[in-house]
């Protein structure tokens, strides 16, 4: 087991050991859309001392040894923008219609105990909005881009010029996609239910937290190692173009 260092890259932490994703949760220290970030600056936009959280970190990894773990850095970009679409997409796809229902029924039954749950009903309606939105951009226009991109010898010519400028799109929008996550953690006491809670609103807590989790997962595996990966590539074949 390696050291882990304040000054280490979230994004990078990640990559190498994605079996800490549930420890930044748990801190609530962001690592995806943040994941540009020293640990040290991380941490401290949450209130987190950087050096225990890293400690931290290393008894985390220790004590999850041997998991099998989905290791994005190690697969080709085709492989990954495969994954990310047959994983995280397909997930998406099927989880967003339920939290539509469950929070369509908890609002309606305890918005009156509590309005806040009319506020995470809108918050998740915009999400899934947005993000079926952008999962089509990327499945028709980006992740084709990559693919083709891989495959090619020479330096391709895209519509939209440079991959950097959807690259720069979806990320903007997966900034958008965390501030409405944090939003509903928030607008739920991290996820907490009261103490009259029905088994409904529980299991509404408990696939938002499921939700947070994968798209955690799921920005971090493109902002941090997919789309960097492409960039650089593009910029390897502009340099042999040169030559």
């Amino acid at each position: 087991m390696s050291t882990i260092s304040v000054q280490n890259i979230v994004g990078e932490i990640i990559a190498r050991r994605p079996m800490l994703a549930h420890a930044f949760e748990a801190a609530g220290v962001d690592y995806c859309c943040g994941g540009k970030k020293t640990l040290e600056e991380a941490c401290r936009e949450k209130g987190v001392d950087p050096q225990a959280f890293a400690d931290r970190l290393e008894q985390s990894e220790a004590a999850s040894e041997g998991e099998p773990l989905v290791d994005a850095a190690a697969m080709s970009l085709t492989e990954l923008a495969d994954h990310v679409e047959h994983t995280h997409h397909a997930y998406l796809s099927s989880e967003l219609p339920r939290l539509d229902a469950l929070t369509e029924k908890v609002a309606s039954v305890h918005g009156g105990e509590d309005a806040r749950l009319h506020d995470v009903r809108k918050t998740l309606l915009s999400l899934a909005a947005e993000m079926t939105s952008h999962m089509m951009k990327e499945e028709q226009i980006l992740f084709p881009m990559i693919r083709r991109l891989e495959a090619s010898e020479a330096l391709p010519k895209f519509h939209c010029g440079s991959i950097t400028n959807p690259v720069r799109q979806m990320e903007m929008e997966h900034h958008d996609a965390g501030a409405a996550l944090e939003r509903m953690r928030t607008l739920t006491d991290d996820y907490t239910p009261p103490d009259w809670a029905c088994n409904t609103y529980r299991v509404m807590l408990d696939a938002l937290a499921r939700l947070e989790h994968d798209m955690h997962q799921h920005v971090h595996k493109e902002d941090n190692v997919l789309f960097p990966r492409a960039a650089k590539l593009e910029a390897e074949l502009v340099e042999r173009a040169k030559v």
